[in-house]
């Protein structure tokens, strides 16, 4: 028989009650968490907000970095709490993962502040829920200094030679350029806003949309270029020599496709769309803007000239140029932050030149084959002063380009080939009637090219004053060198001999000689095209400082 339920096991009645308690405890317990939960949100909110404020306070104040991101801490509510500071450089680099743009380094150096913040929140019901009744809170923010630089690298004119300038820019035009002194004098003096030359030459293609950047992924013709460049020479209220200058240089130039990105790098307002103007200044001489060009131009063009400089102890010479490329992602100019670069374009000379001799010598042949790497100048800090932006400061770091030089022949083949070094075979300095040959090798390099920072005032900044990097007599040393260990090989009738101790001490001598009129002869040259050996020049157009901002 089975037992008879209970009556009480039977009765229902009060479950309700039951089970409201019970849920009433989770319900109040869920309520409690979500108390606490969205004060720590509320109060991680405010601690970043104050992370923020001291990160942009200290890179705002980056001598007093420490002090001025603790003050604004304590002003937000977070006394006795020391924030973490680290100041470093910030590149704005998009390849990079913004979490790795900030990179710590030294106070003298930096453009950026990193400031993190160690806090607690306190909970309401954390005891009976967690154990505890805190939460740490870590929060961290990246602020940079706001401040853009316009800067530029080349090498200066040693002299307005208007011969070699036709010559050279012909060649590398592939047309016939014939100015004279004061032309280019009127180019050198008139100096045009690169934005407005982009402007225009959106304007004769055409574009009516875009951007900088998408305008200069463009090729077009170097007629058009310089067409736009006489444009904007016309807004600057150009002289009317300068504007018939480039107006005839324009008109002469081939339709052949370049690619102008190696120009101009408009960088951070690459955005903009042609007709708008940053603020910051990006203007440079028309001639430096031709000459630029012409190095673009030339995709590899070999300039081939006949010199005629009157130089005492040169009977005749003539040169071969070749430009090559620049380094990827850089241009001749650019507008950018802290870690933006600029570089010349690599190039090879080839000088033939024939120097007056001595005694029973008339003359020696000399062929010199020159490599340069490319120079770059890096923009390495920016201070910005407040309130007075009088006592702002720029500074570049500059790398000439290293030097590779031959006395010898070379293949015309392998004097074009950027991608290999040149070795030069022995070169025939003299032939007298097949009787007397001699023939020299020599070799000499630079390679220990390091970077020299050069610091720019606000005032030497509005004045765009040039500043040289190198040595002037670089060329004249790498020549002595170059002469003072060349490889003499004379032979008597096809014969290597000892000759009598007259042909070979004799050819040392006028080597030795030669060394000071090939150093003028090579610096006035190449100083025509913006080329210059164990040198670079670099100049800053323009500053701009917005203050600071938060970037991470």
């Amino acid at each position: 028989m089975r037992p008879r339920p209970t009556r009480f096991a039977n009765d229902t009645r009060g479950s309700i009650a039951v089970l409201a308690a019970v849920m009433m405890a989770v319900v109040m317990a869920i309520a409690a968490l979500a108390i606490d939960t969205g004060k720590v949100f509320a109060d991680r909110r405010r601690a970043q907000g104050a992370t923020d404020l001291a990160a942009i306070a200290a890179v705002s104040d980056l001598g007093n970095a420490a002090r001025a991101a603790t003050a604004t801490v304590a002003r937000n509510q977070f006394n006795g709490v020391t924030p973490r500071v680290e100041l470093g450089i910030y590149l704005a680099d998009a390849a990079v993962p913004p979490a790795q743009r900030f990179k710590p380094g030294a106070a003298g150096t930096a453009n950026a502040a990193r400031v993190t913040l160690q806090s607690l929140s306190t909970l309401a019901f954390g005891a009976a829920l967690l154990g505890r009744d805190t939460v740490a809170i870590t929060t961290q923010a990246v602020a940079a200094q706001s401040a853009f630089a316009t800067f530029a690298i080349g090498s200066r004119l040693v002299s307005l030679d208007g011969g070699v300038l036709n010559a050279l820019l012909s060649s590398l035009l592939g047309t016939s350029i014939s100015l004279s002194v004061m032309d280019y004098q009127a180019l050198l003096d008139t100096r045009v806003d690169l934005f407005d030359t982009m402007s225009a030459l959106a304007t004769r293609l055409n574009v009516t949309g875009g951007s900088y950047t998408s305008l200069l992924a463009t090729s077009t013709s170097s007629r058009n270029v310089i067409a736009a460049l006489t444009d904007a020479a016309r807004l600057m209220n150009a002289s009317s020599r300068a504007v018939s200058a480039l107006t005839t240089i324009g008109q002469a130039l081939p339709t052949d496709a370049v690619s102008i990105a190696a120009l101009i790098d408009p960088g951070v307002y690459g955005t903009l769309k042609p007709g708008e103007k940053p603020r910051v200044s990006a203007t440079a001489s028309a001639l430096d803007i031709l000459t630029a060009m012409a190095q673009i131009a030339s995709a590899r063009r070999q300039a081939d000239i006949a010199l005629n400089l009157g130089i005492p102890g040169i009977v005749s010479a003539s040169l071969s140029v070749l430009i090559g490329e620049r380094p990827q992602g850089t241009s001749w100019i650019t507008v950018g932050a802290a870690g933006a670069q600029v570089s010349t374009a690599q190039a090879r000379v080839l000088l033939r030149a024939q120097v007056l001799g001595g005694g029973s010598i008339a003359s020696v042949t000399l062929p010199i084959i020159i490599t340069l790497a490319p120079a770059k100048a890096v923009l390495g800090a920016l201070t910005c002063g407040y309130p007075d932006r009088a006592t702002s400061t720029a500074r570049l770091d500059v790398t000439p380009g290293v030097v590779d030089a031959w006395i010898g022949t070379v293949s015309t083949a392998s004097f074009a080939d950027f991608t290999n070094p040149v070795t030069a075979s022995p070169a025939t300095l003299l032939d007298v009637l097949g009787l007397v040959k001699a023939t020299a090798r020599a070799h000499a390099a630079v390679t220990n090219m390091t970077a020299t920072p050069v610091s720019f005032s606000m005032s030497e900044i509005t004045a765009q004053t040039r500043k040289t990097v190198g040595t002037t007599d670089f060329t004249r040393s790498l020549l002595s060198s170059l002469l003072a260990d060349t490889q003499l090989s004379v032979s008597l009738l096809g014969i290597n001999a000892l000759l009598p101790d007259t042909t070979t001490p004799l050819l040392r001598t006028i080597l030795a000689n030669a060394a000071a009129p090939l150093d003028q002869l090579l610096v006035r040259v190449l100083g025509t095209l913006g080329i210059s050996l164990g040198q670079a020049d670099v100049w800053i157009t323009g500053l701009r400082c917005d203050g600071a901002v938060l970037v991470n």
